[in-house]
């Protein structure tokens, strides 16, 4: 996911798709204690997207506090 798509989305959207990002992380880090992965560097990207939705909502509270 890129940072423009996650600039273009409403707040409300972005905290939908943090919700399905973590729970995706949470299914997969399961995975990997039984074993079975299909693909490890999905976990990687998964947490990049997870920070960078953090991290344009933590840039839009400090934006807002400033005006």
């Amino acid at each position: 996911m890129k940072i423009k798509e996650i600039r273009s989305m409403s707040r409300e959207e972005r905290m939908k798709k943090l919700e399905e990002l973590r729970s995706e992380l949470i299914n997969l880090r399961g995975k990997v204690r039984g074993g079975v992965v299909e693909n490890p560097g999905k976990i990687r990207v998964l947490k990049r997207d997870i920070a960078r939705i953090l991290t344009v909502n933590r840039e839009e509270e400090l934006a807002s506090k400033k005006q």
